[in-house]
């Protein structure tokens, strides 16, 4: 008598093995995890990489007014200098994006890094205004793909839950780069002159380039057949050229011009054909499947007036420390220090507590409440307000900024296709970068608007000190009339009390524009799906989905050992039973498994 129990045993046994040695051919080991060491390691060029953007954006500040009169240049190309960064910046980081997902990363980063490099050569020896142009648009360039390669790359070495640990060092650099950058600026414009603003950049490239040669190690990533979106790069030039050049010098047309109708029209046109042919190409430079992701949506909306907070506020600060307050430009930069503390420190503490707890949303929605806080309280400077109080403000509003800014693209990065990462967190990148560029032109705008009204207003005053001066005093009001607002602390003291009391008063009255923009970033966040961090990197992600699909196409017997591979031997021989069960019942026959040699032999001999 055949003993059936037995023999279902023998075929459970049987199928579990023939079944475990075809399972290593599915998938291929997943990478072994970095280090800290290595981590650190691999970060520190990144971080170089990111401090040498950083700086291209601000170190000019402070020696604009030096630079363009030493090579002749005109107001017009003083604001060209600073416009055309901000443009082919913005305008890049979407493009280094998509790149970043068809071709390997760390070369990009390696290009990118070199047209820094010899952009910031030429910039310093560029002879005329028009060349220095030309070369601080190539600057734009290549610090664009800088920031955006640095963040990509972060997620390819380092999993959204253990960002944290490391988010404090990518918040110091931002923060040293902002506030730094006018200060070292100016520095090097009083001592060894200013083209050495953009020298100084040079070396920190080149020792950037070498780092990340020798630590970055990222595995390569499949072949695929790269499909370049040309078409879609031109329209979002000229949509994105367009609308932030009208925008920069709106404040020069005025709002209802022949230049304002020009330039918004065909920027509008150029965004609409974008979007229309970003629906049909194969690789589009920007998927609209993207705004589908109602977290990727919600977090460009609120990333605008981050990027106004960041950039914005930062200008105008400045112009309040140097012309309401008297200070000098290296001054007025260590005063900015309280901006980086506070965004540095709770960029650095709200970073650990997300690693260690996974926690992430409530720090991003009291990050906004502190921002709005911030911009609120901006709009009551007055000339005489303590200065410790505006150190509070500027705490506060570089809190409020740690908290939220790379916490932003860490959930986007987070929930977003991982073959999509590379152009999702570029994205978050580009609408900051917007963000700012058109809030502080706005600001740009309101601000002038309203001291104009006030100088109007306080005429009768400025008048009565420019007579008491005599020829001194007329030479002081031509300069005033021209728009110009000369340094306070270099005019006479009646005069300077009235500029000090008008420009602070416009300036407050310019930070009004950051708070319909941060009560939306408020809301958006709080709308935010709050989604746990993975523990996958980028790399790790891609090789999951790719494993999973290759199981899926599989039969049925190996899909659901794959599905079980990390169970028990107790928990996985009810399910094989229960298999077995089955088959019986549908066959109505026994059947007898061969065994391999040495395995379970005699017993079947014997039966």
């Amino acid at each position: 008598m055949v003993d059936v129990q037995q023999l279902s045993r023998d075929d459970e046994v049987t199928h579990h093995r023939t079944l475990h040695v075809e399972r290593p051919a599915l998938t291929a080991p997943l990478p072994t995890k970095m280090s800290h060491r290595q981590v650190l390691e691999a970060l520190s060029g990144l971080l170089l990489a990111m401090f040498c953007s950083m700086m291209t954006m601000t170190v000019v500040g402070t020696s604009m007014p030096v630079i363009i009169p030493s090579l002749g240049g005109t107001q017009t190309q003083y604001t060209w200098v600073v416009t055309m960064t901000m443009l082919t910046t913005a305008i890049s980081t979407p493009i280094w994006g998509k790149l970043a997902d068809l071709v390997n990363r760390k070369t990009l980063m390696l290009i990118a890094l070199s047209i820094f490099v010899l952009s910031s050569v030429g910039a310093g020896l560029t002879p005329n205004a028009e060349m220095l142009i030309a070369f601080r648009a190539l600057q734009g360039i290549g610090g664009g793909g800088m920031q955006a390669l640095s963040q990509i790359l972060m997620a390819d070495i380092i999993s959204p839950r253990e960002r944290g640990r490391y988010m404090g060092l990518f918040a110091g650099v931002m923060a040293i780069g902002t506030v730094g950058g006018p200060l070292l600026g100016g520095l090097l414009t009083d001592t060894v002159g200013w083209r050495w603003n953009f020298f100084v950049g040079v070396p920190l490239g080149i020792i950037a380039f070498i780092v990340l040669t020798r630590t970055l190690r990222i595995e390569p990533r499949e072949q695929q057949k790269v499909r370049i979106d040309y078409l879609g790069i031109m329209l979002l030039s000229v949509a994105a050229g367009f609308l932030l050049v009208w925008v920069t010098n709106v404040s020069d047309y005025g709002w209802n011009s022949w230049q304002t109708y020009t330039m918004v029209s065909i920027g509008l046109v150029a965004a609409i054909l974008f979007v229309v042919v970003e629906r049909r190409v194969a690789e589009p430079l920007v998927p609209m499947t993207l705004f589908r992701n109602l977290t990727f949506t919600l977090s460009v909306i609120a990333s605008i007036a981050i990027g106004l907070s960041m950039f914005g506020t930062n200008v105008y600060l400045g112009q309040y420390m140097q012309i309401s307050r008297g200070f000098g430009p290296t001054e007025a930069g260590l005063l900015m220090l309280p901006m980086a503390i506070g965004m540095l420190g709770t960029s650095t503490i709200v970073g650990q507590f997300v690693t260690r707890f996974g926690k992430w949303k409530s720090y991003l929605v009291a990050g906004s409440i502190l921002m709005l806080g911030a911009i609120v309280l901006l709009c009551t400077l007055a000339y005489d307000t303590p200065m410790w109080l505006v150190g509070v403000y500027m705490f506060l509003l570089g809190a409020g900024t740690g908290m939220t800014m790379q916490n932003l693209v860490l959930v986007v990065q987070n929930t977003a296709e991982a073959a999509q990462v590379g152009v999702a967190s570029s994205g978050v990148n580009f609408f900051r970068s917007v963000g700012g560029t058109v809030g502080t032109a706005v600001m740009g705008s309101v601000m002038g608007a309203s001291m104009t009204q006030l100088l109007t207003d306080r005429q009768a005053d400025l008048m009565a000190e420019v007579q008491k001066l005599g020829a001194e005093g007329m030479t002081i009001a031509e300069e005033l009339a021209s728009g110009a607002l000369p340094a306070t602390r270099d005019l006479p003291e009646g005069i300077a009390l009235i500029i000090e009391q008008v420009s602070a008063q416009a300036i407050s009255h310019a930070f009004i524009v950051g708070i319909p923009l941060a009560i939306i970033s408020f809301i958006a966040i709080c709308f935010l799906p709050n989604k746990p961090l993975t523990r996958q990197t980028t790399v790790e992600r891609l090789k999951a989905e790719k494993a999973a699909s290759k199981t899926s196409a599989k039969t049925g017997q190996v899909a659901t050992v794959a599905a079980g591979d990390d169970l028990t031997p107790e928990e996985e021989h009810p399910m094989l039973a229960s298999v077995s069960e089955v088959s019986l019942a549908a066959t109505g026959a026994i059947p007898v498994q061969g065994h391999t040699d040495g395995e379970s032999g005699s017993g079947s001999s014997s039966r």
